[in-house]
Formats: structure tokens, sequence, C-alpha cells
């Protein structure tokens, strides 16, 4: 199976990197947090406007109709620049639920051309990230959905609360998919904060100095990011081979389901360990909210039981083995 994206792979990723860096995202993510998303909405609809937000939809609905591994390499720039919000679920979820529950017209333009949504997928997803729309399904009925008293999380940008059902769009509604891509989506989007904890991690490491030379000198700290670096290369690959194989490119005796998860439990583990490393290079400062470091701790925390929690996703692995 090939793993190497290609060069027009390469330029996606570089087109959402430059976009989210000129958006200057973590004032944006800081705004979210203090109760006002209108700055981080302007960026969803930046991202519409270059057809990232309807990479899965398809294109008489205005989407791009492309594919789970163009998703991954976008929403791994997503998360490298810790954008707020129901990312997962807006680009995501929504588009391969409405496409299983043969939704077409009004709600799939809506998210191409910007709008933001959530969704709850009761057990793996049972509560949802705060948005305005709203959809829940359970036991195979898709419905919209009122959303409850906001909880707060230890991520300050991600509010999430129960859904109420309301008016049922339709029902025998296969979820299976919707689920794999989500869990592909938060591992994408947890390599991308992996890979930008380890650069500020890098960057500090060669600014600060002791005893007259950077820390990034000393061999303890090169062997603690070395270890990052490491955990990413070797997560990054089973992120791109589950994303092949929701895009029907891999072999046909591959368990897709099982790849999914080792993807996200990979780069779970990953973005964890860059965290902590993250946080012994750059010290106390690493835990002010002044230091972009501590939007990916705290987001880090959150995505790692996002759309399955570890222990969840390590069993559907071990069960298929």
């Amino acid at each position: 199976m090939e793993f190497l994206l290609s060069d027009v792979h390469d330029d996606l990723g570089s087109t959402v990197d430059a976009l989210l860096t000129k958006a200057d995202v973590a004032s944006r993510a800081r705004a979210w947090a203090d109760g006002d998303p209108q700055p981080a909405t302007e960026v969803f609809a930046t991202l519409a406007e270059t057809g990232i937000s309807g990479l899965l939809i398809d294109e008489s609905s205005g989407g791009s109709s492309a594919g789970a591994i163009e998703m991954a390499v976008a929403m791994e720039q997503i998360g490298r620049h810790a954008l707020p919000g129901p990312v997962i679920e807006t680009i995501a979820v929504l588009p391969v639920l409405f496409h299983a529950a043969n939704i077409t017209g009004e709600r799939l333009s809506a998210l191409a051309e910007g709008a933001i949504a959530t969704c709850a997928i009761p057990p793996i997803a049972p509560m949802a990230p705060v948005a305005d729309v709203a959809y829940l399904v359970r036991d195979g009925v898709l419905s919209t959905a009122t959303v409850g008293e906001p909880v707060a999380t230890v991520d300050p940008t991600r509010m999430v609360a129960e859904l109420t059902p309301g008016e049922v769009l339709a029902d025998g509604v296969s979820v299976d998919d919707a689920i794999d891509i989500g869990i592909l989506a938060a591992a994408a989007q947890l390599l991308g904060m992996a890979g930008a904890m380890l650069t500020l991690a890098a960057d500090y490491a060669q600014a600060r100095k002791q005893f007259g030379r950077p820390i990034g000198s000393f061999q303890a700290v090169k062997h603690h990011l070395a270890d990052v670096a490491i955990a990413i290369e070797m997560a990054r690959p089973l992120v791109h081979a589950a994303a092949l194989g929701i895009d029907g490119l891999a072999p046909e005796d591959t368990d897709i389901r099982r790849d999914v998860a080792a993807a996200k439990v990979a780069a779970g583990d990953a973005a964890h360990l860059a965290s902590r490393r993250a946080l012994q290079v750059l010290g106390a400062i690493g835990y002010t909210t002044e230091h972009d470091l501590s939007l990916y701790l705290t987001k880090t925390r959150a995505l790692l039981t996002a759309w399955g929690t570890p222990a969840v996703l390590r069993q559907r692995v071990l069960e298929s083995l």
C-alpha cells in the first residue's frame, strides 16, 4: 500500500496551513474560550471559500467530492493550529452521516458554505460540542436536536452538551461510516497538534539558554524531543492507511474499523507524549494561558476521549485479532 502523499495533497496541506497561519487562530481560540465565537466562525467561512468545509460533500451539493485522505490532510493542519469549535462534526461526521441517511439539499449545502453544526451518536459520542445547529442519531433514528445546558471540559474552547431529539429526518440510518470518519478526523487532528507541540518545544529549546548554551544542545532534551518525533512518524502512516481504507483503496481483506481505531490510538499516544515532553522543556510558562502551548495541552486532553476513548478503541483492535 502506498503511504506517501502526492503533490496535490502536499499543496492542500500547505494551503490550509497558510490560511490558518494568516488567520492567527490562537487569538481566535482565546476569544472563543472567553465566550466570543465570532472570530473563529470567520475562519470556518474562509475554510468554506477554499473548499475545505466541503471536502466530503458531493459537487452537486456545493462540495469538492474529495475523500478521506484529503480530509485527513486538511484536519492535520487544522489540528496544528488548534482551531476551536465542532470541527470534526462539521467537516467530517455530518457530511458522511447525511449521505448515509440520503439527505441532500440545503443541509449539505449549508455545511459546504461554512455553516457550523454539531452532532452526537451515542454511545461512542454521547455528548456534542456546543453549536447552534445540532443533530442526534439514536437507535438508527436521525433527528434535529436541541442543545442542553453546556458543560465545561478541560479545553475551555470545547463546551459539550447533551442533545434532545426534535424533528425526525430519517430512520434505519447506519452510523458505522460516520463514526469511523469521526475517529479518523480526531486522529488527524491529534497528529497535527503533536507536530505543533514538538515545534513549540524545539523552538524554545533553541532559544532558551542555561550555562551559556541553548538547552536544546543537552542530550536529555534532544532525547525527549526525538521520542516525540518518532511517535509522530510512527502514527502518521497509520492515519494515512486508515484514510485509504475508508476511500476503498486498501486491499480487499483490510479491516477498516481496526485500522481507524489503531490510527487514533497511535495519534493520541503521540499527542499525549508531545504534550508531556513539551511541558517538561518549557517548564512553568507552558501552563500559562498566555502561552500557545496551553491551547494544545487542553485540547489534547479533550480529544483523546472524543469519538472513542483509548480503552474503547484498543478493545476494538483486540477484538479484530
